[in-house]
Formats: structure tokens, sequence, C-alpha cells
């Protein structure tokens, strides 16, 4: 991985049906876009998941109010951090 620096973020599931079918697909549609590893949990300390895995995103169950925090590293750290904490702030355009 070309770089070492690890970004971190968080913020709250504002979308009514909280992270289900649709919002699980475009989040991860969104981490596939860059390079940089993406993962985020629901707790602090964790388990983190591959926010660029389907399967592994919709198990999460995250429900309205739940707080998704993001860990991301590699070339384009900054702006993957900020496109996953946009699109979750934007509840996934469903609100």
């Amino acid at each position: 991985m070309s770089s070492a620096v690890m970004l971190c973020g968080e913020t709250e599931l504002i979308n009514a049906a909280g992270l289900h079918a649709r919002p699980a697909v475009r989040l991860t549609q969104t981490a596939k876009s860059f390079a940089s590893t993406v993962e985020f949990a629901l707790a602090p300390a964790g388990p983190w998941i591959d926010a660029k895995s389907p399967v592994k995103v919709m198990r999460a169950k995250a429900a309205r109010g739940a707080t998704l925090r993001f860990r991301v590293s590699g070339p384009d750290a900054e702006a993957a951090l900020q496109a996953m904490l946009a699109l979750v702030r934007d509840g996934f355009g469903e609100t």
C-alpha cells in the first residue's frame, strides 16, 4: 500500500430503514470507486467490515441512529473518507 496513513471518521445513519439492501449497494459501490482500503464498524473497537464486500456490508444490519465509524488507508484515502461520510450523511439519497 502506498500510504501508511489511516484516516478515520464517523457519522450517524439517518435513513429510515438503516443499512438495508439499496444503501448497502451504494456504500459498496462508493468504496469500490477508490483504490484505498475502506472499512467501517458499528463499535469503536470493531469488528471492522470491508466496505467493498456487499455480503459483509449487508451482514452489519446497522439500524437508523447507529454510528458508522470509517477507517480508510491508501493513495486516495482523504477523498474516499469524505465520499463515504457524505454518502451516509445524505441518507444514501433516500431522505
